[in-house]
């Protein structure tokens, strides 16, 4: 009787229970939602320009399209996303003065075009994030003649130890200790295409790599 009750209840579970997790998954969730009602505007789907692209994790997918919307409503952004963040991270908003520079940067930022995944960035970003991974490197110089060979950027940005794709954003735009506000620049700069690569490090659990191209 035991082994008919469970078998009833597993095939309840598949009719009742499974369509309905398909259904949920088969809408996207705006990631920055829990931030502000704002961003539930179905406006900002059209800064979801990864999200049919099969070479990317789930991860790196949100992770291009918040930066889209942070580059199509940096002030919003600014106000919403970026404060937020720094106040849940225990950062004193009042005297980082590269919080500062960016939430002043971004209330008077024009809205910027969103950017298009493209593969061979994301080949160039892989590489070197797997590579410096393994070898716990940081920085932007290729370990093998592969990575090199594989290379296509303008502008590239790395991360290292921030494993939501909001804090990777939020932490390159702030570019705290970094003088030439270089990450800054590139993540708001004038670039069409993008490649994302999220893999483990040997000494920071993750790193993940951003190769834009114009």
């Amino acid at each position: 009787m035991k082994v008919l009750i469970r078998q009833v209840w597993c095939l309840m579970f598949v009719l009742l229970v499974l369509p309905l997790c398909v259904s949920a998954q088969g809408k996207a969730v705006n990631p920055l939602a829990a931030y502000s009602d704002e961003w539930k505007d179905p406006k900002f789907n059209a800064c979801n320009t990864a999200a049919n692209t099969k070479y990317l994790s789930a991860d790196e997918k949100e992770l291009v399209w918040i930066l889209n919307m942070a580059r199509t409503e940096p002030a919003l952004f600014a106000k919403t996303v970026v404060r937020p963040y720094s106040e849940r991270n225990d950062i004193d908003m009042t005297s980082a003065k590269y919080y500062l520079s960016l939430m002043k940067q971004m209330r008077n930022q024009e809205p910027l075009s969103i950017l298009q995944p493209d593969q061979q960035c994301f080949t160039s970003a892989e590489c070197h994030a797997t590579t410096s991974g393994k070898n716990g490197y940081t920085g932007h110089d290729r370990q093998t003649q592969r990575c090199r060979d594989v290379r296509k950027f303008n502008g590239e940005c790395c991360s290292y130890g921030v494993e939501e794709p909001v804090g990777v954003v939020v932490t390159l735009l702030v570019d705290e200790d970094v003088p030439s506000l270089g990450h800054r620049n590139i993540l708001l700069g004038s670039y069409a295409r993008i490649g994302v690569a999220m893999r483990p490090h040997k000494g920071y659990r993750i790193n993940t790599v951003l190769d834009l191209l114009r």
